[in-house]
């Protein structure tokens, strides 16, 4: 199941992508995809209601604009250094345990909108990374229940203004929580579709220039490590997003750093988790 979500900003409906890419409206379902979906057998029952009525619901048009993947959730956990290339180029030590910090859900955008240099930003960069999406309240799982608390995976570009995040009192959520920073979708993948998970290529481009390319296969903590982890620290509520680090190619990690200028076009990609495009554009 690959659930979308479309229409305006801030009144966005839910959808599904089907097998043959067809995209159906399903606000005749009720509700969102939000904690309350994920945390009432959501999937179940959204599986009923498209045997039921799916073929009689709207299709939508393609040229239709995508939000983001989930209705707001309760936060967004990013993992830092999660990719040994990447601790790498950033001369950073290999983390005995994960690196996390809370991005603000203000963040949140689709997919394909644009993302916006701050007011006083300077060094806007970039980082795709698979986000797990969680489908059933996590707290103190073990790592063997861990992926039963998982409902699937979605494409996250994790913006970070580099000047706020390391000028600024040295605070990655400064950098990270600006509005636009956090892309999400275009569309959360159930975990039946993405069984290969911890083998997914990510590639991420500039200008049609590839930067950063990847697999999740190279994760220093897996997926079920990080759910496990980060549930012995705070509860994950259904619909909770934990993104999972970059692989090496971001801005700052040339020499000199190469970070993103207005009318830059960024394209990321994750293997069975879609495509997304964000033009960088400027707070005025």
């Amino acid at each position: 199941m690959k659930l979308l979500r479309f229409g305006p900003p801030g009144s966005e409906r839910p959808g599904i992508q089907l097998g043959d890419g067809t995209r159906v409206d399903c606000s005749g379902f009720g509700g969102d995809w939000d904690e309350a979906f994920f945390e009432n057998d959501g999937d179940r029952r959204l599986r009923m209601w498209l045997n039921k009525e799916g073929l009689k619901a709207p299709r939508l048009e393609r040229g239709v604009r995508l939000g983001p993947a989930l209705a707001r959730p309760s936060k967004i956990v990013g993992i830092g250094l999660n990719y040994l290339d990447h601790i790498q180029e950033t001369k950073a030590k290999t983390p005995t345990e994960p690196v996390f910090f809370l991005k603000a859900t203000t963040a949140l955008c689709g997919p394909d909108d644009d993302v916006m240099i701050p007011r006083g930003g300077a060094k806007l960069d970039y980082e795709i990374e698979l986000g797990i999406v969680i489908g059933k309240r996590a707290r103190y799982v073990s790592f063997d229940k861990a992926l039963e608390h998982v409902f699937g995976f979605v494409l996250h570009n994790d913006y970070s203004e580099r000047a706020f995040q390391l000028e600024r009192g040295g605070q990655w959520v400064k950098g990270k929580s600006c509005d636009t920073f956090a892309p999400l979708g275009p569309w959360v993948a159930s975990l039946d579709e993405v069984p290969d998970f911890q083998g997914l290529s990510l590639a991420l481009k500039v200008n049609g220039e590839m930067r950063q390319h990847g697999n999740t296969e190279n994760m220093v903590f897996d997926v079920p490590t990080l759910v496990s982890y980060t549930s012995q620290f705070m509860t994950l509520l259904p619909g909770d997003v934990i993104s999972t680090g970059t692989p090496a190619g971001v801005g700052l990690g040339f020499d000199p750093p190469r970070f993103l200028a207005e009318g830059d076009m960024v394209e990321c990609a994750i293997e069975k988790l879609g495509i997304a495009r964000q033009r960088v554009g400027r707070e005025r």
